[in-house]
């Protein structure tokens, strides 16, 4: 059944509150889809640049519109998220004393908001953050602007700031859970709490109500042409929420597979069996007017034409320059300053050497 999960089971006599690690074990299990679509993505990116280059481009902005129909689909149905669905879990408004409702009788529409808005742009700005604060990084030694300005001056506070903050981020997370173990705190997280919800464990009268309910959603006759594109859609949503959650186990199999074959140990052992000969240096493109032309020394930079600081190659062309030059220019351009190969400042590589 899409709603109920792959695991339902009805809860123990011990009582409705999860184990703590039933709690951290939903949590991690949406962190585990999202890298595994990425790859997904990638390889198509790569295999077809034209077609679904686009994928790649705006993963992030795709993925958290996925995320947040997903979420919302379980959170009407059953109160609670995809996950937590997952574990045999729900989420019930905070200080409510009388008998607890029905996973189908939907959270409050407050709680309900709050709690989606939590679990899908929360996420998302985090990981935009941490996006921002590589790319500042790379940039910050070799950037434009003056050490003096003011722009230099705030993102190099930003950058000093943001470990702390972010440490102090996963602390919260890690003291709530270590209250949550020791009977301090009824939530697990941080984000529950700012919800107004808690979880506790499915029982046999919810695990009842969803099977009546989904089997009265698939059996119901609806005429109007709204009424048939809003069933349409929600069978369309279910078809999916049921295919993530029965194909949940085979899913973390693959994941632990990847893991594995992309291990640096793994790429190794693969490059040393499957390595090729080194291919022969490219031609240079004398036609293009706008290509650099090589120095007669070696150790010069043929766009500044001076001695090379921080030597950078391309892994497109294979030439070196200085970091700053080939930065700058690639940035522009996007293509070899010599040779015209199209290329990204991903493709540039920094070279060592003992005199530097």
């Amino acid at each position: 059944m899409a709603e109920v999960g792959a695991h339902l089971t009805a809860a123990p006599a011990g009582g409705d509150r999860p184990s703590v690690f039933e709690a951290v074990a939903q949590d991690s299990l949406m962190a585990a889809v999202k890298p595994a679509l990425q790859h997904l993505v990638k390889v198509l990116a790569e295999s077809n640049p034209a077609r679904y280059g686009f994928l790649w481009h705006w993963f992030d902005e795709i993925y958290v519109l996925l995320d947040l129909l997903l979420q919302q689909h379980y959170l009407a149905r059953c109160s609670a998220s995809f996950s937590e669905n997952f574990y045999s879990l729900k989420r019930i408004p905070m200080g409510d004393g009388r008998q607890q409702p029905l996973a189908t009788a939907g959270l409050p529409k407050r709680q309900h908001w709050k709690s989606l808005l939590l679990l899908v742009l929360v996420p998302y700005l985090k990981g935009k953050l941490e996006k921002l604060v590589s790319s500042l990084r790379e940039e910050d030694e070799y950037s434009i602007h003056p050490p003096s300005s003011s722009w230099k001056r705030f993102y190099r506070a930003f950058l000093a700031a943001y470990p702390y903050v972010n440490m102090t981020w996963e602390g919260w997370f890690l003291i709530q859970q270590l209250c949550y173990i020791l009977g301090k705190a009824e939530h697990h997280s941080p984000l529950l709490k700012l919800a107004g919800v808690r979880l506790v464990r499915l029982t046999a009268e919810d695990i009842q109500a969803l099977e009546k309910k989904w089997a009265e959603t698939t059996s119901s006759q609806t005429h109007s042409f709204t009424s048939r594109v809003q069933s349409a859609l929600r069978k369309a949503l279910g078809g999916i929420a049921f295919s993530l959650s029965t194909g949940l186990s085979v899913s973390v199999f693959f994941l632990q597979f990847l893991d594995w074959w992309y291990s640096s140990e793994n790429q190794e052992t693969i490059k040393s069996l499957t390595a090729l000969p080194t291919p022969p240096p490219p031609v240079h493109l004398e036609h293009e007017p706008s290509s650099a032309v090589l120095p007669s020394l070696k150790t010069l930079c043929p766009l500044c034409r001076k001695v090379r600081v921080n030597a950078t190659a391309l892994a497109t062309s294979g030439f070196v320059f200085c970091y700053r030059c080939a930065y700058s220019y690639v940035k522009v351009h996007q293509r070899c300053p010599v040779t015209g190969y199209a290329t990204e400042l991903q493709h540039l590589v920094k070279l060592y050497s003992p005199e530097s």
